[in-house]
């Protein structure tokens, strides 16, 4: 049945309630892109947390996966629509102390909730950049923080902390500017996509270009409820199977169907078992919050990531790692297995840099290191403090 009540895009603009977000303007200082491109007028959405002290060396830069935003931490409120991404780890007491640490987590270029991405005004005329917004790489996003940590004064990172497309984030950070990073925690992420991974993003936008009213990119003038609600739910949906693990899916929804009563009234072909119910909620969820070409353009980010392009391969490029690593993996993870962040720990001990790897035993697949907060933030908080 067509909805009525979703918004063309779910990106945040200048209107709305700002919340915690803090804002960058760099102006015609040009982000450059490796696609060969530049981006003018860029504005970053951050927030921050904590206090930063006199010689700027208690700064940890948190960065967000696919779908996150600037706010790690703190509640649902006017401007944010859902509670912190990572509460349980970063506040006062918590694994990233606040009390201690000046916690810095930015909107990612080419994202959807401040920083400029392809719902954003085009400096030219003014209209959303829509189809007119370059592909973008996960290096590309480090760059414009590089300018985010110049403006805070943040000459070296305590920690740069990721999990999933956060931990590529936090790699090219130590690969691209090592004199800048302490530390590195990468939790459940690889240093270069595979064939399945890019697959799993590949039936996305497929579901999302097939979408009639995704009209190219270029949706911002549709009417509420007729936007590409459907092709962005349905990607939402492909991506939330692989963030679970079969287990998990099988223990909280078995073969239960959702009408309880279609067994004794008879089947029809659409009637939902609860686990389809459970995918429906997740890609309702994201189209209220999200901007659908943001979530093409991350996505694609994700899949060219590999930390060895224009490197020499994969060691030359790790050997450009001086900081000290922590690679946390997850035991069910199937999107990105324990094999990959156990390469991560590998390749850096290899160079005689200080590098440990730790396994978080959960059910719960990728999705662990937002949920298993206890497992997760123990060796995190360890870690940090050994610097």
């Amino acid at each position: 049945m067509q909805r009525t009540d979703y918004p063309a895009t779910g990106a945040w603009h200048i209107g709305l309630p700002a919340g915690r977000r803090q804002f960058v303007h760099l102006g015609e200082r040009a982000v450059a892109l490796d696609v060969g491109a530049t981006l003018r007028d860029v504005t970053i959405a951050y927030e921050t947390w904590g206090t930063l002290n006199d010689d700027a060396s208690n700064a940890v830069l948190i960065c967000h996966a696919w779908t996150g935003d600037s706010h790690v931490a703190g509640a649902a409120e006017e401007g944010h629509a859902t509670p912190g991404w990572w509460e349980g780890i970063v506040g006062p007491g918590l694994a990233i102390d606040t009390n201690e640490w000046f916690v810095v987590c930015s909107n990612v270029l080419g994202g959807c909730q401040g920083t400029t991405g392809p719902a954003s005004p085009h400096p030219d005329d003014g209209t959303p950049y829509g189809s007119r917004f370059p592909v973008i790489t996960v290096r590309d996003m480090v760059r414009a923080q590089l300018r985010l940590a110049d403006s805070l004064g943040v000459r070296r990172w305590h920690a740069v902390v990721g999990g999933s497309m956060g931990g590529m984030q936090a790699l090219e950070w130590a690969i691209t500017y090592p004199a800048r990073v302490d530390a590195l925690v990468a939790i459940g992420t690889c240093l270069q996509s595979t064939a399945q991974q890019i697959a799993w993003g590949a039936i996305g936008r497929r579901a999302i270009r097939i979408d009639p009213k995704w009209r190219g990119g270029d949706y911002y003038d549709a009417a509420v409820g007729d936007g590409p609600w459907q092709g962005l739910a349905v990607a939402r949906m492909v991506a939330q199977v692989t963030f679970r693990s079969d287990n998990v899916f099988t223990d909280r929804f078995g073969r239960d169907l959702a009408d309880a009563d279609a067994e004794n009234s008879g089947i029809g072909l659409w009637d939902k078992f609860e686990v389809e119910r459970y995918l429906d909620h997740h890609g309702d969820r994201l189209v209220r919050r999200f901007d659908t070409n943001s979530y093409l353009l991350i996505g694609k980010a994700m899949d060219l990531h590999d930390v060895a392009r224009g490197r020499g391969g994969l060691a030359q490029a790790m050997r450009r790692v001086a900081s000290r690593t922590l690679a946390m993996g997850i035991s069910s993870d199937i999107l990105y297995p324990t094999y990959q962040q156990r390469q991560i720990r590998d390749l850096v001990a290899a160079n005689g840099v200080e590098a440990e790897y730790v396994e978080v035993d959960s059910p719960h697949g990728h999705d662990a290191f937002l949920i298993d907060t206890a497992q997760v933030g123990e060796p995190l908080r360890r870690f940090l403090q050994q610097g």
